[in-house]
């Protein structure tokens, strides 16, 4: 059997344009430390470039996200001392700047890859896919990784299916493997990452166009988010060339869990910001607790944002997760 063909993205013409970043949170919780590590990164990763920051909130699940959590996390990332160019609070040119308030601007892209044939009704059901993927998480959260078949039904079956069930749109995945250059994870290579959905059955524009169609109309050039995205990378770099446009830079930075190992919880005290607001916890505390168990620091100094930009550099942070001590607490003392 031949070896896989390997396409490998660049990104370098990325390199003339000014920086853009963003950080685009779901409002669908508090914002807790693991979010505010993220916010953290990205905001000095653009300021250190001399960039431009925009704030994007993706509330695509109106079921889960609330605006006066939208609210409280404006008011928790201005309160540990970040700022951006460009929001749903401030506005900007390449506004809105709320996902559910851009679906036009998602249908027309879902007509163009539709019309140059990137797309195929789906007919099956979320556990079919699971079950075909036999692996409930990771990439196949979205999508099996192998073809389901419903691409090549017959016009007739395609037909009587769809008196049956309403069929969510796929996207065809090219068949090659992906690779590209993580600004914080290094060289990484994906297997043909499976087909995935870009509308579900109910409507509802999938996470994955969503992005690279908001990414590019934000002129975005430098993403960096949390690692549990890495694996999407592959299926948003395969959009944007699918579009004929260039990616960002990516960079994934590290995941944040308690000391048993698990995501952070309530079991493992106070995690969200709220709550460490309410217990006295200085701004600057937990900006110097983020920037140590990062790597950017050699130990958990009170710090502001600001004063951060200087020993900013994407080759100190952590590729590990992030276990908090049992400690912790204490540390930020």
């Amino acid at each position: 059997m031949g070896k896989r063909k390997e396409e490998r993205i660049h990104v370098t013409s990325n390199s003339g344009r000014p920086s853009r970043g963003r950080f685009a949170p779901t409002p669908s919780g508090r914002m807790h430390l693991g979010n505010a590590s993220t916010a953290l990164l990205a905001w000095l990763q653009l300021r250190a470039a001399g960039g431009a920051m925009v704030l994007r909130m993706e509330d695509l699940d109106r079921a889960r996200c609330k605006p006066a959590y939208a609210e409280l996390l404006i008011e928790e990332m201005r309160w540990l001392g970040l700022d951006w160019d460009e929001g749903p609070d401030i506005g900007g040119a390449c506004g809105p700047y709320t996902q559910s308030e851009r679906d036009e601007r998602y249908r027309e892209a879902i007509a163009r890859l539709r019309g140059d044939g990137w797309l195929y009704s789906c007919y099956c059901s979320r556990a079919e896919l699971l079950q075909m993927a036999n692996a409930p998480h990771g990439l196949a959260s979205e999508g099996a990784p192998v073809r389901c078949g419903c691409r090549e039904l017959s016009p007739e079956e395609r037909e009587r299916r769809e008196r049956i069930k309403a069929p969510s749109l796929h996207f065809a995945m090219p068949e090659r493997d992906i690779g590209f250059r993580d600004g914080i994870a290094g060289e990484r290579s994906f297997r043909s990452a499976g087909d995935f959905a870009v509308v579900r059955a109910d409507g509802v524009v999938g996470y994955q166009l969503a992005v690279v169609v908001d990414d590019l109309a934000m002129g975005i050039t430098d993403v960096l988010r949390g690692w549990d995205l890495l694996d999407s990378t592959p299926r948003q770099l395969a959009l944007f060339e699918a579009l004929g446009a260039t990616a960002p830079r990516y960079a994934h930075g590290p995941l944040w869990l308690g000391d048993d190992g698990s995501r952070l919880s309530k079991r493992h005290g106070s995690v969200s910001l709220s709550e460490l607001r309410a217990e006295s916890v200085k701004a600057e505390e937990i900006v110097g607790l983020i920037a140590w168990a990062t790597g950017l620091i050699p130990k958990p100094e009170a710090a502001k944002p600001a004063e951060l930009i200087p020993v900013w550099s994407p080759e100190k942070v952590a590729q590990e997760a992030i276990r908090l001590p049992g400690d912790w607490m204490e540390r930020l003392r």
